[in-house]
């Protein structure tokens, strides 16, 4: 007969983003930290874009990126899968493709993966820890009679927007057709939103794309989950958090990223090197420095980084820009724009954004609104210009613009207007709403920091899902010993 105390085994499996990476790894040091086992699972390509970008790739050659954290004690293994397709294939050129074969090809190799995992450790009790996003996760879960712990790295609001598909199917808002806006007020758990401010993946639910098929098979298979993680605030989504909970457990354990556990343990997370903004920085006043990204999924096409870079050297304030440009026209337009800015703004491929958020130059926020970077900036008490480009950008930016008062929106609708944006950006660095908007990032921050602390919401939430789990894991395990 099996032991029935044997010590927890998380196997783990992120989305290979950026927004997504960061928070997995951050989940795993946290469930280290309480004596669990981890094996961490990166794709192989992951794996060697985070090698290249620490200029430690070679083939032949394991980059472990726990090293630092095992030899502090803490039981965490890793290792790398194959997602089906070869290393120099660009899943981004073909993202469709890449994404109907993680749906149909990669659960297979995910099931050999935790199968030969189970059964190479004898002395830990595995469960499984994906992210939400994935469409099979309750399927291998079921058939080696896991745990399944989902992790969702977005906000409540667009976890329960996704939860309640049928519901918004069955009243036709999926897709919203020819640009109409209506207010969607009878989803449980959230006042009202317009559909103006739904995400953009909700509007092509009929269209042949793969997002919103892979997040409804997804989403269907959420239902079956034991337990629900969101990398959020309970105060900041506390009716939509509640209401979730009356069907699933669901815990807001945000924002994961800045967990007291994590000070003692560096881990190599950015897919890019990393341009040290530093010097550049302390060089200028406080509250003076706009930071200017777009995120790591998504690039801004020829005509708004034109416009951007206009309406930037029109507001004449200090700037840091990433921009990854992705053409021959893009790093041309840059080439010629650096020459323009001189020394008052600094364009940069990647850098370290909390390094950046942190810095006491730093008064503003330009940014796309994917929810790591609304964290990381309501975290610092940044306020932000919102320019959502994609996914769940559009409500990420109702969050920060309409409900908590945090930010304001760059423009109405898809076209940008360099003068619109110098005033914009004037209006949130020294014009009349910057000093509410920096009252109420203040207060944000207050919720987030405090959310943090030992008696705060996220530390207990955390907490209560560490003794749910065992509780889960115990008794499964000795219900099956009977069976067997």
């Amino acid at each position: 007969m099996a032991d029935t105390h044997r010590m927890p085994h998380a196997i783990m499996i992120s989305v290979p983003y950026q927004g997504h990476i960061n928070p997995f790894v951050n989940l795993a040091l946290n469930l280290a930290s309480k004596g669990f086992t981890i094996t961490f699972v990166h794709l192989e390509y992951i794996h060697q874009t985070l090698s290249k970008a620490q200029q430690t790739n070679n083939f032949g050659k394991f980059v472990d990126l726990f090293t630092e954290a095992r030899e502090s004690g803490l039981d965490i293994r890793y290792t790398t899968i194959s997602d089906g397709f070869p290393l120099e294939f660009d899943r981004d050129v073909h993202f469709e493709e890449y994404w109907k074969s993680i749906i149909d090809d990669f659960p297979t190799l995910v099931d050999d993966f935790v199968g030969r995992t189970i059964d190479s450790d004898s002395y830990t009790t595995p469960f499984l820890v994906t992210d939400t996003i994935y469409t099979w996760t309750s399927t291998i879960a079921h058939k080696y009679n896991l745990v399944n712990v989902s992790f969702w790295t977005q906000p409540a609001l667009i976890f329960s927007l996704l939860y309640h598909w049928d519901l918004l199917t069955e009243k036709g808002h999926f897709p919203c057709k020819d640009n109409m806006e209506d207010e969607i007020n009878y989803v449980p758990g959230v006042e009202s939103i317009s559909t103006r401010d739904l995400m953009l993946f909700l509007k092509e639910a009929e269209s042949s794309s793969i997002v919103p098929k892979s997040l409804c098979i997804a989403f269907e298979q959420v239902n079956k989950a034991d337990f629900i993680l969101h990398n959020t605030v309970h105060e900041l989504e506390p009716e939509t958090l509640s209401v979730l909970n009356k069907n699933q457990p669901n815990y807001a354990i945000g924002p994961i990223n800045f967990s007291n556990n994590l000070a003692s343990y560096t881990v190599t997370k950015s897919l890019w090197s990393e341009a040290d903004c530093t010097h550049w920085l302390n060089s200028k006043s406080p509250g003076s420095v706009l930071y200017v990204s777009f995120g790591s999924a998504v690039n801004a096409n020829k005509q708004t980084i034109q416009e951007i870079g206009d309406g930037l050297l029109l507001s004449e304030v200090h700037f840091i820009w990433v921009v990854r440009a992705s053409s021959d026209d893009g790093n041309m337009l840059l080439a010629e724009f650096k020459d323009e800015i001189k020394d008052r703004g600094l364009i940069v491929p990647w850098c370290n954004q909390i390094a950046v958020l942190s810095n006491s130059a730093v008064g503003g926020f330009l940014t796309h609104c994917g929810w790591n970077s609304i964290i990381e900036s309501m975290w610092c008490g940044v306020p932000m210009i919102c320019y959502p480009i994609a996914y769940d950008q559009p409500t990420n930016r109702k969050l920060v613009v309409d409900d908590w008062k945090i930010g304001i929106s760059l423009c109405h609708g898809d076209s940008v207007d360099r003068k619109e944006v110098a005033d914009k950006i004037k209006n949130l660095m020294s014009g009349t709403s910057s000093r509410n908007l920096r009252q109420e990032a203040k207060k944000v921050q207050g919720i987030m920091r405090n959310a943090m602390e030992i008696e705060g919401s996220s530390r207990r939430n955390f907490d209560q899902f560490i003794n749910d789990l065992k509780a889960k894991i115990h008794a499964r395990t000795t219900a099956s010993n009977r069976i067997d």
